[in-house]
C-alpha cells in the first residue's frame, strides 16, 4: 500500500477508505467491488491502485483504520473520568457512540474473521492491550480489586461488544438513526462491571 505524498493524495485515500467503510458494511466483502467503492469515493479505479494493491488490501486497511479511530474515541472518552469507575462508564459511552455512527465496527470485524483473520485479531489485541494497561494502573492505585488485568480486559470487551450489538447494531439494522444504548441499560451494565472489578479474593 502506497502512502500519499501530498495533502491532496491523503484526502483521496481518506475518501476511498470512507467509501469502503460504507460499501463493505452495506454489501459485505464478497458483494463489494473496487468499482462500487471508487464510484462511492468519486475517484477512478486507476487512482485506487495508486494506494491499494487489491480489495483485500483495502479491507485490511479499513480494519486498521476503524481500530485506530475506535481506540481514540474510547481513550478520549475514558480520559473524561476522574476515577476508574467514571472512566469505565465514559469509555463505554464513547464506544457506543462511535458504533452508532460507524456500525461497520461490528459488521466489518465479524466478516474479517473469515476474510482477514490476522487483521481482526490485531484489532482486538490492540484494544485489549490498551485496556489492560489502564486496568493495571487502577489495580495498583487501589481503585479496583486484585483482578488479572488481561482477563478483565477481554471479559469487559465481550460485555461491551454484546451490549453494543443488542442495543446499537440490531436497532441500526432495523432502520433507527444513530441508536444509543439506553441509560438504564448502561447503568445496569456498569453496576455489573463495578461489582466484578471490586471483587476481593476470599481470605
Amino acid at each position: 500500500m502506497s502512502e500519499p505524498r501530498t495533502a491532496r493524495g491523503a484526502e483521496t485515500k481518506r475518501r476511498i477508505v470512507a467509501a469502503a467503510e460504507e460499501v463493505f458494511s452495506e454489501q459485505g466483502y464478497q458483494q463489494a467491488s473496487v468499482l462500487r467503492i471508487t464510484e462511492r469515493a468519486g475517484v477512478g479505479q486507476g487512482t485506487f491502485y495508486l494506494y491499494f494493491a487489491s480489495k483485500l488490501d483495502l479491507f485490511e486497511a479499513l480494519v486498521d483504520d476503524l481500530n485506530r479511530r475506535v481506540r481514540q474515541a474510547m481513550s478520549e472518552g475514558a480520559a473524561r473520568g476522574s476515577t476508574r469507575a467514571e472512566a469505565e462508564a465514559a469509555g463505554f459511552r464513547a464506544f457506543f457512540a462511535f458504533a452508532a455512527e460507524h456500525p461497520a465496527v461490528f459488521r466489518v470485524m465479524r466478516e474479517a474473521e473469515q476474510v482477514a483473520p490476522a487483521a481482526m485479531r490485531r484489532h482486538y489485541e490492540r484494544i485489549a492491550a490498551s485496556y489492560a494497561e489502564g486496568l493495571e494502573a487502577a489495580r495498583v492505585a487501589g481503585e479496583i480489586g486484585d483482578v488479572d488485568p488481561e482477563v478483565a480486559a477481554w471479559a469487559l470487551m465481550g460485555i461491551g461488544e454484546m451490549v453494543g450489538m443488542r442495543w446499537v447494531l440490531w436497532p441500526h439494522q432495523d432502520g433507527e438513526t444513530a441508536p444509543q444504548v439506553p441509560k438504564a441499560v448502561l447503568d445496569q451494565m456498569m453496576r455489573l462491571i463495578h461489582g466484578a472489578l471490586d471483587a476481593k479474593e476470599d481470605a
